[in-house]
């Protein structure tokens, strides 16, 4: 079908064409929201080739509207000189990165996909009027009028090293389907900048390349959502990665562009091939408060992407590859079978396949149900918890969370699609290792017998805590516990976290989770040792320690960050409260370590002093 001069089209229902050309000064306008008569809209669907035959022929997409084309073509025959134009909006501020990919490329005489450039972005002035985006070799771009800053434009490409990233700047050609970084807009936490692409739309059966152990940043080429089922599950796709997906988040809060300030890391997704179970835990930063809350600043108030099924419009992600080495490539594959119209509004899908018959590409209805803390719900045949693995070093904390599944389904091996790649290993970190590979998150069928070995890695002599939450499908009953095989001691983590100072090491043989304790004993009762309540009272520059189960307490100590004790006190008799002057010790974040006498239990507790 081919629309002729000034010809303005408005599609708020579902259309299809077998082929759409639009002639130069024509265009074509969908509308996302719809009409009150059609509320749940569906996409401009063609099943063949976009004609954009002048400079002067465009597409709008609008309000969330996207473009579908035949999940059946290989091959992109999209053609013309003309633009289609799509939004999107940036969610950080100057000092952090997004993660991009081009829903468009250049628009040259030549037909099929083509080269994406940064320079490709305009600044939207109107309902369909732009003016190119400007650019600066400052350290800062400014929202108005758009204008980025060249300096943090990179690719990042069969890589696991940070050096290898490959800096493409505003003219640089960046492959269809691969990923680019770029810096936000503005001053403030957050960050809301409207990005208008435009340019020729991708199409079509797009690859890039990935290598074994190593990283790519790619991400949804296309101008409409993709189905993360479709793409992870694609068998071309298990064959090339370990289909976990890592999304880059920030902290805005750090007002810094020098590499060692930042404050970020990748938050990890899978979804298993019924699209009912997604697995993720979030970056390393982030910490949680007692309640299992985030910390203020701990998510950024610009960030804290949580991805649902679907991948918006011009989201980035990293891929890790299992096949292929640098000299000789294996292929991540992005398909227009894995494309589906789904609105970011619709709740399933953030800017972190139906029948083509009838063209009706609109997104499945997915049965994926979500907590009030936006962590998503496991069917009644699944069971699962989260570990929260907290450090204190150098008096900043942050939280590495792991996840257990747990499937009559999963195996003693990798379980591709319920299991999570660990992403960026720190210097004190915890993680699952299998076959010399390390997790995020496991899967297993579940038995009481059960042990799973968890790994930590300490590189200063600091406090550690566990914690679980996020408990589904256990009866209450059942406990789950910490061993820790160097004393002995069984937690049930249901009931009492289980807090130690722990020395530097690789402690690969010393912590395990487990469901049934051996001996069935735990020493002191857990519940007793709960109620410890360890204060700091900097009004009058004491630490209290209250123990109103009469606990036989042998020791309190009081650690600096840096691991040297600083004040021990030892006991005989016992007390229902315990005060020790903090008077002489410098401002600053202490480690309070209380023993019992039977040597087998201890309670740690961060406190601040201010004298």
């Amino acid at each position: 079908m081919k629309f002729p001069f000034l010809a303005c089209i408005l599609l708020c229902s579902s259309v299809a064409f077998a082929q759409l050309t639009v002639t130069n000064n024509s265009y074509v306008f969908v509308d996302g929201d719809g009409f009150t008569a059609a509320p749940d809209i569906a996409p401009l669907y063609v099943t063949n080739a976009v004609n954009l035959t002048g400079t002067n022929s465009h597409i709008y997409l609008r309000n969330e509207a996207q473009l579908i084309q035949d999940f059946g073509a290989a091959t992109s025959t999209n053609s013309g000189t003309g633009q289609l134009s799509v939004y999107q909006t940036g969610t950080v501020n100057q000092w952090a990165y997004n993660y991009w990919c081009s829903p468009v490329g250049n628009n040259s005489a030549a037909t099929g996909n083509e080269n994406a450039r940064v320079n490709l972005i305009d600044d939207a002035t109107g309902l369909t009027s732009s003016t190119d985006a400007a650019f600066t070799t400052a350290f800062n771009g400014s929202s108005s009028p758009l204008t980025i800053s060249d300096r943090w434009l990179w690719t990042y490409q069969t890589s696991d090293q940070y050096l290898d990233w490959v800096y493409v700047g505003a003219a640089g050609n960046i492959r269809p389907g691969l990923g680019f970084t770029m810096k936000g807009n503005g001053v403030g936490l957050t960050g809301s900048q409207v990005y208008d692409f435009r340019g020729k739309p991708n199409n079509g059966t797009i690859t890039n390349d990935v290598a074994n152990g190593l990283n790519t940043l790619i991400g949804n080429p296309y101008p409409s959502a993709m189905d993360t089922v479709e793409f992870i599950h694609d068998p071309q796709n298990q064959a090339s990665i370990t289909g976990t997906l890592l999304f880059w988040e920030q902290d805005g809060s750090v007002n810094s562009h020098v590499l060692q300030d930042y404050r970020g890391g990748y938050y990890s997704f899978t979804i298993d091939a019924s699209g009912t179970v997604i697995t993720d835990t979030p970056a390393q930063f982030m910490t949680y408060d007692e309640q299992d809350n985030t910390f203020p600043l701990a998510i950024p108030t610009n960030g804290s992407k949580s991805a649902g099924r679907y991948i918006p419009i011009g989201q980035g992600f990293m891929v890790e590859g299992i096949a292929g080495t640098p000299g000789t490539p294996a292929t991540v594959y992005t398909k227009n079978s894995h494309r589906v119209f789904a609105k970011e509004s619709d709740g399933n899908s953030y800017f972190f396949r139906s029948s083509a018959d009838n063209g009706d590409n609109t997104a499945e209805t997915t049965d994926i149900q979500y907590q009030e803390n936006g962590l998503s719900i496991v069917p009644n045949d699944f069971k699962r918890f989260r570990i929260n693995v907290d450090f204190t070093v150098e008096e900043a904390q942050y939280t590495r969370q792991l996840v257990l599944n747990f499937h009559e389904s999963a195996t003693a091996g990798f379980d591709y699609g319920l299991e999570l790649i660990h992403s960026e290993p720190t210097p004190s970190d915890a993680y699952f290792l299998l076959d010399d590979k390390i997790y995020n998150g496991q899967a297993f069928p579940f038995e009481e017998t059960l042990i799973v070995p968890l790994t930590i890695d300490i590189e200063q002599q600091q406090p550690l805590r566990f914690r679980i939450f996020d408990i589904q499908n256990f009866d209450d009953s059942q406990g789950i516990y910490i061993h820790d095989l160097e004393n002995d001691t069984y937690v049930n983590l249901r009931n009492l976290d289980y807090e130690l100072n722990i020395e530097p090491g690789n402690y690969t043989n010393r912590f395990e989770i487990v469901f049934t304790p051996e001996d069935g004993s735990l020493g002191v009762d857990e519940l007793d040792l709960a109620s410890l309540k360890i204060q700091q009272n900097n009004k009058v520059h004491e630490l209290s320690v209250h123990n109103p189960n009469g606990l036989d307490i042998k020791t309190i100590e009081i650690f600096d960050v840096a691991g040297k004790r600083i004040l021990q006190a030892n006991f005989d008799a016992i007390k229902n409260k315990y005060d020790l002057s903090t008077l002489r010790l410098s401002d600053g974040f202490y480690v309070v370590n209380v023993a019992t006498n039977s040597n087998t239990k201890a309670k740690s507790q961060k406190i601040i002093v201010k004298n």
